[in-house]
């Protein structure tokens, strides 16, 4: 069903043909009701009456339609017109990453860039029960402001249990794919998709190892010149050593591509919140060196980082010395057990206290998996009787306001408060990533993030607003500032600068 311009689908004006695939035919649209242009994926007429690919058209809005996350590409509406199904998505500006590797691999910085936020993605549709499956630079798109929207979930597998008989792995074919395979793209599938096994988590996870691969080293990690060579070397082969190809890849990269690879699922990272947590940490550190930037820049902004450091470090040290009594008292150590909810999994996010005590001393916060599920619990010291957080549902890395009425956490891309008396969850700002915040006395949060252009500590009131950055590097300095503190006189702050 090929749409001109001009032409209605509902509320829907077609403006002009964006691409087509397997899966339908993609336009530029305009939603007269909002006024906003929009993407429509229309499943051709012709097709419509194919059961499978109806299915999965249909599965594809199912599955977006319940993922609010910047790393994930909306989805704004369904319908029918004709008996063509169509689906409607945010419009994206830019290009996929597919198009940007046709320039050669990307910088180690730029790449990890990129990764980060494709796990922070993956992440957030796999605490939904969500598989992408079909994970490939085609599928990854970079708008012109340096974000990574994942797309496509065409291909995406619900884990929860389904009512019906199990899933079979049908054939596919899509633009870039090889026909007549298991579900997914030959080149970036896991070996069990290769053996027509079940997909979970960690199979989208050895599709990232296989992307950030070729970003690095601009090949393919597993091409070979025919289908079942490839798929032979999916499941006996190593890719080539990514030092040969890529002389500025540090070794913590090679290792971390290198686990996401193992042929074992078992083997691979556990879930992408560990492997965002593996990219943000160790890498950092390594990654910059590998840049090799100017001296001058190299010294000039870290030195000030790390003196900004050494010189609120000493002060805090002088307003200690200077109050502390004459005669020192030894504190008494309180040892004590803390049962987790009854029905859950400890499970602190990646950079999370995973538990802790409000600053009143009176409550605990634990934060803890049930039914799929990341959300806070609170209970009283005094009290054994744990109760779930209303709107905490996926919440990582919470902290909480000084005078302990409320906890702040990140989740689905934002920050977000709850009062710790209870109530509905109030959102603050939008978050690029999950890094632990610390709140001040006079209502200002602080927060280590990491935009495309612009990282460093920024500052948002407990009451909302867009964030404000307070302090920063330049963008090709390789610097992170990170897990900023404030000390108690509510003015002052403690932060952690990596630098090579």
């Amino acid at each position: 069903m090929t749409l001109a311009p001009g032409s209605r689908l509902g509320p829907y004006e077609i403006v002009a043909p964006l691409g087509a695939g397997g899966m339908g035919e993609v336009y530029r649209a305009r939603d007269s009701r909002l006024g906003r242009e929009v993407a429509v994926k229309v499943l051709p007429a012709s097709f419509s009456n194919d059961p499978d690919r109806l299915r999965r058209f249909e599965q594809e809005a199912r599955a977006a339609g319940i993922l609010n996350h910047p790393n994930i590409t909306a989805v704004h509406d369904v319908g029918t017109v004709d008996a063509a199904p169509y689906v409607v998505t945010e419009l994206l500006e830019g290009e996929t990453l597919r198009s940007r590797l046709a320039g050669g691999p990307l910088a180690p910085r730029r790449a990890i860039e990129y990764s980060i936020q494709i796990a922070h993605g993956l992440a957030a549709a796999h605490e939904k029960g969500i598989v992408h499956r079909d994970l490939k630079p085609e599928n990854l798109f970079v708008t012109r402001d340096g974000r990574v929207k994942i797309l496509d979930f065409g291909l995406a597998k619900l884990t929860q249990p389904e009512k019906g008989g199990p899933q079979t792995n049908l054939p596919t074919e899509t633009a870039g794919t090889e026909p007549g395979i298991v579900m997914g793209t030959l080149g970036y599938m896991s070996p069990e998709q290769v053996r027509g096994r079940p997909a979970d988590a960690r199979s989208d996870i050895f599709s990232f190892g296989a992307i950030l691969y070729e970003m690095l080293s601009g090949k393919r990690a597993f091409h070979r010149e025919t289908a079942a060579d490839t798929m032979s070397a999916i499941l006996r082969e190593e890719p080539e050593d990514l030092s040969t190809t890529n002389r500025q890849v540090p070794p913590v990269l090679d290792r971390i591509i290198r686990h996401c690879l193992e042929k074992d699922p078992e083997a691979r990272f556990h879930s992408a919140h560990d492997l965002a947590f593996q990219l943000q940490l160790p890498a950092t550190d390594e990654i910059s060196g590998a840049a090799e930037p100017a001296p001058a820049l190299r010294l000039r902004v870290p030195a000030l980082a790390i003196v900004a450091v050494v010189l609120l470090i000493g002060a805090a040290l002088a307003v200690l010395l200077l109050r502390r009594p004459r005669v020192e008292t030894v504190g008494r150590p309180v040892r004590f057990s803390v049962p987790i909810p009854p029905g859950t999994t400890y499970s602190p996010g990646p950079v999370s206290r995973g538990l802790s005590i409000s600053p009143d001393g009176t409550r605990l916060v634990v934060e803890a998996i049930s039914n799929g599920r990341r959300r806070l619990f609170l209970r009283p010291l005094d009290s054994e009787k744990f109760t779930e957080l209303e709107g905490t549902l996926g919440a990582s890395a919470h902290f909480w306001s000084p005078d302990s009425r409320f906890i702040a956490f990140f989740a689905d891309g934002k920050v977000k408060k709850v009062p710790a008396a209870g109530g509905p969850a109030e959102e603050l700002c939008p978050a690029f990533i999950d890094w632990l915040g610390t709140w001040g006395r006079d209502g200002t949060i602080l927060l280590s993030q990491i935009p495309p252009g612009e990282p460093g500590i920024f500052r948002v009131s407990d009451r909302g607003g867009a964030p404000v950055r307070v302090l920063g590097v330049d963008p090709s300095d390789p610097v992170a500032l990170l897990w900023p503190q404030f000390l108690p006189d509510g003015r002052h702050f403690l932060f952690q600068a990596l630098s090579p």
